[in-house]
C-alpha cells in the first residue's frame, strides 16, 4: 500500500500515512442502517465484484448510534465494519454529527440553526444546528471521543470522514448566541471598535458602533446592509464551521494518531462561504464533492475547473473526489440522467486532474428518505442495470491504470488567479450589475484554454507564480495587495498578465480602492478607468478588431503612473518620485454603445518583453478563442499533447513514468498525437491516436529516446 502526506498545520512536521486502499479508491457511501441486516452480504459481495475498495460509513447515523443521551447502540456499525474488513474494504469511517438525532433536538432546541429572520428550524432536516452552539459542540464531541475510542485499532479503518458538508445546509446562523461569537470574532479582527468603524465605514447611515457587542449578525433589515459587515460575517461564518471540525479532529488526534484525517469539501459551481484555501491546511487530505449542473451544456468544463481548483488547494499533492453523483442527483429542478459513458468521463477527468480515487454518493439507492430518488450504484432496478454495469466497468479501468497512483499532473505554464474570498467579497454589496458573477469569466478563460489542450492551474492570488508565463486575473473583485507584486514580477520577466473587469476594485475591508478602476491593478496596466457601464440585458458591443463584447463596459483611458502608484500626468507620484511606469496603449476601441469611439481593451509591455492586458468588456466565447490563441502563441506555450479541438488532454507524472489522459465529450471520434499503450482499450498508440466519440483513452507513454 502506498502512502500520503499530510501537511495539517496542527503537525509538527509532515507526516506520511499509508494510502486508504491498494491503488485508485473506488466506491462511496453505504448506509447498511438503512437496510435489512440479510441484504449486508449481498451488498458486499456486488461491492468486491465491482472492484469496490473504499467505503465512507455512518454519515447520517447518529441517532441509530446514540439512542438516548449517552445510551450508545454499536452493535450494527461493529458487523458492518467486520464484514467490510473480512471483504478487504478500507473504510472512512464518518462522525455522524450532520444530522443530529431527534431526541437532541427535543431536549435542547437552542441547537437549531437561526434564519435571517429570526425563525429556528426545526428537527426533521440536516446540518440544521448552528455552528457557534455550545450545547450542540458539547454533544457531538462526547460522541466522537466514544467512536473514536471504539473503533481506534479496527482493521478496516483506513481514514476519518469528519461530519459531512460543514456549511452545506448552515453556512449562516443568525442566533443571539451566534452573534455574540461574532462580536468576539471582530474584536480579535479589528482590535479596537474605532478600527471597525473605519474599516467598514459605519458613518453611512450614521450606523456608528460604540462596542463590539452592538454588532449582531446580519439579520433581515428590509434594506442592504454594510459590504464591510456582510464581507466580514462571511469570513467567520467559514471560521465558525472551521472551528467545529478543528474541535472534532482534535479529538480524533489525541485518540487515533496514526488514522487521517479529513471532511469533505464542495468545491464546485459558484464558490459557498468557506475559505477552503485555509481549510485544505489543516486536513490531511484534501476530499471533495462535486456534481455537475444538469442545464450547463459544457457541464464537464465545469468539472475540469473545479478539479483544478481542487488541486490548487491541495498544492499540486493527490487529492480524492470523495463524493460525486452515477446519475442524476435529486435537488435540481430538473435532475438529468447522465448518458452512458458519462459516469466514466466525469470520474476519469478527476483522475486526470489530480484525485487518486473516484466515490459516490450513495451504494444503494434509498427508497425511502429525501434523497430517495438520488442516483446510486445499486439503483432501484437493482444490479442488472446500466449504472451499476458502469461502475463494474470503471473498477476495471481504474485497476488497469492503478499506477497512476500518486503521481501528480503536471504543472502547467498558465495560471488562473481564483478564492473563495473574493466572490464573498463580491456578492456581499449591491453591485453595478446582477451579471457580473465571480464564477464566469474565469470559467470561460478555463474552457477556452482546456478546448486548446492547454494545461491550466487554479491557484490562489498569493501564491507563488515564478512557473507561469501567462496568468489570468478575471473578475478578482478583491485582489489582495500583496499579490500585485507576483503579477509585477511575472510582467517583468517576460510573462503576460490578463485582467478582465471589475478586478481589484475593494480591499480587505470591502471598501472602494480610490483613484480610478481597476484599483490596486491600475498602476500594473497602465489605465484608469472612472466610470462603469454595464451592459443591459443581452446586449453585445462592437469593437474595432472584430470581437465583441457583453455584460460590461467602462469608461477608461490610458494612464502613466508613478512608482508609488501616483498619477504620473502631473509629473510625480504621491512621494515625489518621477513616475516610473509607462502608459498602455489601446488595441480596440468600442464601435457600438455608449462608449462608442473609446477605448475597450488596453496592452502595456515592459521592458523585459512581458505585457499587462486589460479588458474592459467580456468578450464572447470566440472573441475570447481567438485571444486564447495570440496569448499562447505568444508565449509559445504548447497544448499537452497535438490534437483535435475540445479534446481535454492532462498529462500525471511521477518517476515512474507519464500518462497522457485524452477524453472525448463529444459525438465524434476525435485524434490526439502519442506514443504509447492506451490502457483503457489495450491499443497501441504511436503517432496519431483516435480517442473514439464518448471515451477516455489514458495512454502509458513510451519515454523519448
Amino acid at each position: 500500500m502506498s502512502t500520503l502526506t499530510s501537511r495539517s498545520r496542527d503537525l509538527p512536521e509532515p507526516r506520511t500515512f499509508p494510502w486508504i486502499t491498494d491503488g485508485l479508491a473506488l466506491g462511496g457511501d453505504w448506509s447498511p442502517e438503512q437496510w435489512p441486516e440479510e441484504l449486508w452480504a449481498d451488498d458486499v459481495a456486488l461491492m468486491r465484484r465491482a472492484g469496490v475498495n473504499s467505503i465512507n460509513l455512518a454519515v447520517f447515523s447518529w441517532g441509530l448510534l446514540e439512542v438516548a443521551d449517552g445510551e450508545f447502540d454499536f452493535g450494527w456499525l461493529d458487523r458492518a465494519m467486520d464484514l467490510l474488513a473480512d471483504a478487504g474494504i478500507g473504510v472512512n469511517l464518518a462522525t455522524p454529527t450532520a444530522a443530529p438525532p431527534i431526541w437532541l433536538f427535543r431536549a435542547h432546541p437552542e441547537i437549531g440553526l437561526v434564519t435571517d429572520r429570526g425563525v429556528r428550524v426545526s428537527q426533521g432536516g440536516r446540518l440544521g444546528w448552528s455552528p457557534s452552539s455550545a450545547v450542540f459542540r458539547r454533544y457531538a464531541l462526547r460522541l466522537v471521543e466514544t467512536m473514536a475510542a471504539r473503533y481506534a485499532h479496527h482493521p478496516a479503518l483506513r481514514l476519518w470522514h469528519v461530519s459531512n458538508e460543514l456549511g452545506n445546509e448552515n453556512s449562516h446562523c443568525f442566533s443571539d448566541e451566534t452573534s455574540a461569537a461574532f462580536a468576539t470574532w471582530l474584536e480579535a479582527r479589528h482590535g479596537t471598535v474605532e478600527a471597525l468603524n473605519a474599516h467598514w465605514g459605519s458613518a453611512f447611515w450614521g450606523h456608528r458602533y460604540t462596542s463590539f457587542d452592538q454588532v449582531e449578525a446580519p439579520r433581515f433589515t428590509g434594506t442592504s446592509h454594510n459590504p464591510g459587515l456582510l464581507l466580514d460575517f462571511e469570513r467567520f461564518s467559514s471560521d465558525a464551521l472551521l472551528g467545529h471540525y478543528l474541535a472534532e479532529r482534535e479529538v480524533l488526534r489525541r485518540v487515533t494518531p496514526d488514522v487521517p484525517i479529513t471532511t469533505n469539501f464542495m468545491i464546485q459551481n459558484h464558490p459557498g462561504v468557506h475559505d477552503y484555501a485555509g481549510w485544505a491546511r489543516e486536513v490531511d487530505l484534501v476530499a471533495n464533492d462535486h456534481y455537475t449542473i444538469g442545464v450547463d451544456p459544457e457541464r464537464w468544463g465545469e468539472l475540469a475547473f473545479s478539479a483544478d481548483r481542487t488541486r490548487g488547494m491541495s498544492q499540486g499533492e493527490p487529492w480524492l473526489l470523495i463524493e460525486h453523483s452515477t446519475s442524476a442527483v435529486n435537488w435540481q429542478p430538473r435532475n438529468r440522467a447522465k448518458s452512458p459513458g458519462e459516469l466514466a468521463r466525469n470520474s476519469l477527468a478527476h483522475v486526470a486532474r489530480g484525485a487518486d480515487g473516484a466515490l459516490f454518493f450513495q451504494w444503494r439507492q434509498s427508497t425511502a428518505g429525501s434523497e430517495q430518488h438520488h442516483s446510486s450504484v445499486v439503483p432501484h432496478a437493482g444490479a442488472d442495470s446500466r449504472v451499476y454495469r458502469e461502475v463494474e466497468a470503471l473498477g476495471a479501468t481504474l485497476r488497469r491504470i492503478g499506477a497512476v497512483r500518486g503521481s501528480t499532473v503536471e504543472q502547467a505554464r498558465v495560471a488562473i488567479l481564483f478564492d473563495e474570498i473574493s466572490p464573498n467579497a463580491l456578492r456581499s454589496g449591491n453591485n453595478p450589475s446582477v451579471d457580473v458573477r465571480a464564477l464566469d469569466q474565469p470559467l470561460a478563460f478555463h474552457r477556452a484554454l482546456t478546448r486548446k489542450g492547454v494545461a491550466v492551474d487554479v491557484v490562489a492570488p498569493t501564491s507563488d507564480l515564478s512557473g507561469y508565463d501567462l496568468v489570468v486575473v478575471a473578475t478578482l473583485y478583491l485582489c489582495p495587495e500583496e499579490a500585485v507584486a507576483g503579477l509585477e514580477q511575472v510582467v517583468a520577466r517576460g510573462g503576460t498578465v490578463v485582467v478582465t473587469p471589475f478586478s481589484g476594485i475593494v480591499d480587505r475591508h470591502n471598501r472602494v480602492v480610490e483613484g480610478g478602476y481597476p484599483g490596486v491593478l491600475r498602476e500594473l496596466l497602465g489605465v484608469r478607468s472612472e466610470e462603469f457601464y454595464p451592459l443591459l440585458q443581452g446586449a453585445e458591443v462592437e469593437l474595432s478588431d472584430g470581437r465583441r463584447g457583453r455584460v460590461w463596459s467602462e469608461l477608461a483611458a490610458p494612464r502613466a503612473w508613478g512608482g508609488g502608484g501616483g498619477d504620473a500626468t502631473s509629473g510625480a507620484g504621491p512621494t515625489g518620485a518621477a513616475p516610473t511606469d509607462a502608459a498602455a496603449t489601446v488595441t480596440s476601441a468600442y464601435v457600438t454603445g455608449q462608449l462608442a469611439g473609446h477605448p475597450a481593451t488596453f496592452r502595456r509591455d515592459a521592458p523585459g518583453g512581458g505585457a499587462a492586458l486589460y479588458l474592459t468588456t467580456h468578450l464572447d466565447d470566440a472573441s475570447l478563442a481567438a485571444l486564447v490563441d495570440d496569448l499562447v502563441a505568444e508565449q509559445g506555450i504548447a497544448p499537452i499533447a497535438v490534437g483535435d479541438d475540445g479534446l481535454e488532454r492532462v498529462r500525471r507524472t511521477s518517476e515512474a513514468g507519464s500518462w497522457l489522459f485524452a477524453i472525448n465529450h463529444g459525438d465524434v471520434d476525435q485524434q490526439v498525437v502519442a506514443t504509447g499503450v492506451d490502457l483503457v482499450s489495450g491499443q497501441p498508440a504511436d503517432g496519431s491516436f483516435t480517442v473514439p466519440a464518448g471515451a477516455v483513452a489514458v495512454i502509458e507513454e513510451t519515454p523519448a529516446r
